[in-house]
């Protein structure tokens, strides 16, 4: 059996405001070709299909497409909900379109209630775990003093073992989850998986599967040699313009395991981010490999560039966020400290220097007049 391991698709998402359904339209066709031409037989997808709780009608009716997508390439779909989507939402309609060959497992009740598909070494158990917020399952789980992630997947995976044990010896069996395991690392685009308390789970939690289908993190990775994330499909934060997003395909033999392959994702658009004085990214042919990236711009002139985003756009149509950096000698001094026994006027002359440019003599002259007409007035008040 071959299996494609994804998650995180984050259907509806933008990207410093930016709609991200086209650009998820495309990476997700070319996973469906991916599908075809290697004759996967399942799909897994660990969480986080929407990035929403509540998605438009557009994410919807991308998703399904995507869905119908892979199943014309030949698979199944598995597919569990994440932090961010609503596990009633996504599981509605799932009796019927099990029926089809996409199986939506979305409950607590379920965890332990597999999907059984078959191949020529035998049955094959998938079992779903949905996204798990310790304050809402642990009463269903039966662990009533449950504060943790920890304690709530760990009470899940009891389930799931003991259902292994009562089915026929030489099933093989592959978990989809949706958490932070510990020495897993994070990127800048995840929610945090929890408000308060501990989210972090140890990668042991999921012994006695022959293979864990993670999601959550958007960087791909390997926790162990058979539990490992996907990653999103697309990047979702410049800090991940240097990832290579990628799926991972499984092939299982008679006895779990065969083989594990990283297979590497179209990229629909690059991320660049440019440093420099404005006059400078317009024109130099250094920045002409970034035309067609989505582009983070760190401005270093001496004084604020105006209308600077719309000058930006002109040359990189894609240019989606903008930060100005004055270049000034940092001190590492608290800015109390800096201005202790200083004038007025040199505390003004100062913040003109870090908030604009270096005052001329015109300003400096109209901020001192400014000064003594305020002296002028407590002096009057005074008496």
């Amino acid at each position: 059996m071959k299996i494609l391991h994804t998650s995180d698709w984050h259907i509806g998402r933008t990207f410093h405001g930016v709609d991200l359904l086209e650009d998820q339209c495309a990476v997700l066709d070319a996973m469906a070709k991916i599908t075809a031409d290697r004759e996967i037989d399942v799909v897994l997808i660990s969480g986080d299909v929407y990035d929403r709780a509540v998605p438009s009608a557009d994410a919807v009716k991308l998703c399904n497409d995507a869905f119908e997508k892979l199943h014309a390439a030949g698979a199944m779909i598995i597919a569990t909900p994440g932090n961010h989507d609503s596990a009633p939402r996504l599981g509605a309609g799932a009796a019927f379109s099990g029926a089809g060959g996409l199986y939506l497992k979305t409950t607590v009740a379920e965890v332990d209630a597999p999907v059984v598909l078959a191949d020529a070494h035998g049955d094959v158990a998938f079992y779903g775990l949905p996204y798990l917020e310790p304050e809402a399952v642990k009463a269903e789980l039966g662990v009533f003093e449950a504060r943790s992630h920890q304690d709530v997947l760990s009470a899940a995976m009891d389930r799931v073992r003991a259902d292994v044990e009562r089915r026929q010896s030489g099933l093989r069996s592959v978990v989809l989850a949706h958490a932070f395991v510990v020495g897993a690392v994070a990127s800048e685009s995840e929610r945090p998986i929890t408000v308060g308390g501990v989210e972090t789970v140890p990668a042991s939690i999921f012994g006695g599967v022959d293979y864990v289908a993670l999601g959550h993190l958007h960087t791909p990775q390997v926790v162990n040699e058979t539990t490992r994330y996907s990653g999103s499909p697309l990047p979702y934060s410049f800090g991940e313009r240097d990832h290579r997003k990628s799926v991972w395909i499984i092939e299982l033999n008679d006895a779990g395991v065969e083989s594990i392959e990283k297979v590497d994702l179209p990229v629909v658009r690059g991320l660049s981010e440019i440093t420099g004085p404005l006059d400078e990214l317009l024109s130099s042919e250094v920045y002409a490999n970034c035309l067609d990236d989505y582009v983070s711009a760190i401005l270093t002139d001496p004084v604020r560039p105006v209308d600077a985003m719309r000058k930006l756009q002109e040359r990189f149509p894609h240019a989606v966020h903008l930060r100005w950096e004055r270049p000034t000698e940092r001190v590492a001094l608290r800015y109390a400290e800096r201005l202790r026994g200083q004038s007025d006027l040199d505390i003004a002359r100062r913040f003109f220097e870090d908030a604009w440019t270096d005052p001329d003599e015109e300003h400096l002259r109209l901020v001192e007049q400014a000064l003594a007409a305020g002296d002028s007035r407590e002096r009057r008040a005074s008496a």
